[in-house]
C-alpha cells in the first residue's frame, strides 16, 4: 500500500496502480507531489517484476496541473519554487518514458496544464466520457512544462499544438480522440474496469518485447532510417533470444496461446 502523502501507491504482482490523491486541490501539482512522483516513478522504473503502471485521479479530475495557491503563496517570488517542481515532475516524466513497465494513464476527469502533459506521456490513455483536456499555462501567465512542448507536435503537428498552447482551448474526450491524443473513449462508470482490463493483458504479455516497443518509440524522431533500422535490428535480435521470445515462437509453431513470464 502507499506510503506517500499525496498520492497513493499500490501494487499487485505485475500491475501497479498510482492515484494522484489531493481531490480537495483538483490533484494539483503542488512540490510535495511533484516529489513524490519523482520517487514513486523511479520506484517502478526499478522494479523488473512490473509490467504495467496504471495512473489516475482521485475524485472528479485527473489533475488540474501545477498547484497556482501554492505558487502564490511563496513569499520571495514563485520563480524557483515553479523550477523545483518542474525539475521533479520532469524527473517522473523521463523515469516513466524510459521504463520498461508500459504506463497506463486512465483520465477520470479534466486534465489541465502538467496534469494534461502527464496524461498524453502515457503509453495508453484511456479518457471517460466526462474528462477535458486543455493547457491554460499561458492563461496564468505561464509557459507549458511536464514535456508538452515534445509530446504534443509529435503526436498532433505543430499547428494543433500551437492553437492548444496560444489559445487554451478545451477540448472534450470525443475531441481529444479525434486529434489523436487519447486511444479510447468510455463512458465514466466503465472507466476502471476498461483500464484493469487492459492492465491485465499487458501483465499477461511479453515484457520485454513491450519494453522494445516503448524504446524504439522514444528514440525513433532522433535518428535517421539506418539508424532506427539497426536499432531494430538489435531489440528483435534480444526479443528473439528472450524467455518471452522463445515462448512466442514457439506458441505460434505449437498453434496454442503463448503463456509469457
Amino acid at each position: 500500500m502507499s506510503d506517500f502523502q499525496t498520492i497513493r501507491f499500490e501494487q499487485s504482482g505485475a500491475i501497479a496502480r498510482i492515484t494522484l490523491d489531493r481531490p480537495t486541490a483538483a490533484n494539483g501539482i503542488d512540490q510535495q507531489m511533484g516529489r513524490e512522483l519523482a520517487q514513486v516513478a523511479n520506484r517502478c522504473a526499478d522494479d523488473p517484476a512490473l509490467k504495467v503502471v496504471a495512473l489516475t485521479g482521485a475524485g472528479k479530475f485527473f489533475s488540474a496541473g501545477g498547484d497556482l495557491k501554492a505558487m502564490a503563496a511563496q513569499e520571495d517570488g514563485a520563480g524557483a519554487y515553479v523550477k523545483h517542481l518542474a525539475h521533479d515532475l520532469h524527473e517522473a516524466m523521463s523515469s516513466f518514458a524510459r521504463m520498461n513497465a508500459l504506463l497506463l494513464a486512465a483520465v477520470n476527469g479534466a486534465a489541465a496544464g502538467a496534469g494534461f502533459s502527464l496524461a498524453i506521456a502515457a503509453d495508453l490513455v484511456v479518457a471517460a466520457e466526462s474528462a477535458a483536456f486543455t493547457m491554460a499555462y499561458t492563461r496564468a501567465g505561464l509557459s507549458p512544462d511536464g514535456g508538452a512542448s515534445y509530446y504534443l507536435p509529435r503526436l498532433i503537428g505543430l499547428r494543433r499544438t500551437q492553437e492548444l498552447m496560444l489559445t487554451n482551448r478545451t477540448l472534450r474526450a470525443a475531441e481529444a480522440l479525434d486529434w489523436g491524443l487519447v486511444h479510447r473513449v468510455v463512458p465514466d462508470a466503465e472507466l476502471a474496469a476498461s483500464v484493469d482490463e487492459l492492465a491485465a493483458q499487458f501483465a499477461a504479455g511479453p515484457a520485454h518485447a513491450n519494453a522494445a516497443v516503448k524504446k524504439l518509440l522514444l528514440v525513433s524522431s532522433g535518428h535517421n532510417l539506418e539508424e532506427q533500422l539497426a536499432r531494430e535490428a538489435d531489440f528483435i535480435g534480444a526479443c528473439a533470444d528472450s524467455a518471452d521470445g522463445r515462448e512466442g515462437i514457439a506458441a505460434f509453431l505449437d498453434k496454442r496461446a503463448a503463456a509469457f513470464e
